[in-house]
């Protein structure tokens, strides 16, 4: 047994093929073009249809390899529904191709508006707040002019229009899915109102709230600047622990599906706990929340991770604010400096 968690497969389904997890259910695999190179799909048999657990980012190639699984693993039946775990776009993406070919859409009703509004929101360049964001965060006059000029990441890049419709779940709702009763549950922090499903024989559906290995990212963005995500992410874990049991089985929505549910969300409360103590005392010297990675992440912080880095950051400090652990004032530049009390 490794670190309490056991995978009882070893590798993954290859693109395009499935993996039997279940009577019933199948776990897919599709491509993402970052670092976390992967999202988890499930399809669970209907009869007549597929449920699909949420639908990969919209790409050419996400198109290309879902028209070989609905031809093979899946048989050619229809996809009936998808269940959303959370708006973001490696799950939602393809959604909406799935609703245009007659698919309905079960989701929590904050995931569907949060998914609605941000395919309608695109932007050329940042917006106001966005840059006071930045400059709050303590980057520099060089780095705030250049994405002042960027065209930002907009959802509607890479996530398929939304069509008006779907059917609401709710915390404790009864759902019958792929021969099974399933019992949602809610848990948030990585996304407001992220569904998991859990069923009566000990199969459990948890997207990002359940992962094996890696840490979700809980992040604070310049939409709500003041968010304290991490205290919700805390607070879903240990409710989860009502819940949890080692033999379940974990169907996560990256990395490997796994056992060892109650050890993984105690893992996941002190690996955040303990990070809030380095940062606590990194913060000796009052510091901006660009000058904060080190101590959170243990590792210097690569461009291409800067962005994740940075949102993370800021609800650690968040959550030091609303524990009345540290202050902030503002700089002569415009950035907060966080100093411990």
């Amino acid at each position: 047994m490794k670190d309490g968690i056991r995978h009882p497969w070893e590798a993954a389904p290859h693109e395009g093929e499935a993996i039997r997890v279940a009577e019933g259910i199948l776990w897919l695999r599709l491509p993402l073009p970052m670092a976390l190179d992967h999202v988890n799909i499930y399809a669970l048999d209907d009869g007549i249809g597929w449920t699909l657990i949420d639908a990969g980012l919209a790409s050419k190639r996400s198109k290309v390899i879902w028209e070989k699984l609905l031809n093979g693993p899946l048989a050619g039946k229809p996809v009936t529904r998808v269940i959303l775990t959370h708006h973001h776009p490696d799950h939602v993406g393809l959604v909406g191709w799935f609703q245009a070919r007659g698919a309905e859409l079960l989701a929590t009703r904050t995931a569907w508006l949060y998914a609605r509004m941000l395919t309608l929101d695109v932007q050329d360049r940042p917006s106001p707040e966005a840059m006071t964001y930045f400059r709050r965060a303590g980057l520099t006059e060089t780095e705030l002019a250049k994405r002042a000029t960027e065209r930002p990441f907009n959802f509607a890049d890479i996530v398929e229009p939304m069509p008006v419709g779907f059917t609401r779940i709710v915390e404790g709702q009864r759902l019958r899915v792929g021969g099974r009763d399933w019992t949602v549950r809610i848990g948030h922090g990585h996304a407001p109102d992220h569904a998991t499903l859990w069923s009566d024989d000990g199969i459990v559906l948890g997207g990002d709230q359940l992962l094996p290995g890696i840490s979700a990212n809980i992040g604070v963005y310049p939409t709500e600047p003041e968010a304290d995500p991490l205290t919700e992410w805390l607070d879903s874990c240990q409710a989860f622990t009502a819940h949890a049991r080692d033999d379940q089985l974990i169907l996560p929505g990256h990395k490997l599906p796994f056992h060892g549910l109650p050890f993984r969300l105690g893992q996941m409360i002190e690996n955040h706990e303990s990070a809030l103590v380095r940062m606590l005392d990194h913060l000796a010297t009052p510091r901006t929340a660009s000058d904060c990675f080190l101590p959170l992440f243990r590792r210097e912080i690569a461009a291409a991770e800067h962005g994740l880095a940075l949102v993370e950051t800021v609800a650690h400090l968040n959550c030091l604010l609303q524990r009345g652990q540290v202050s902030r004032s503002l700089s002569a530049a415009g950035a907060w400096e966080w100093a411990r009390i």
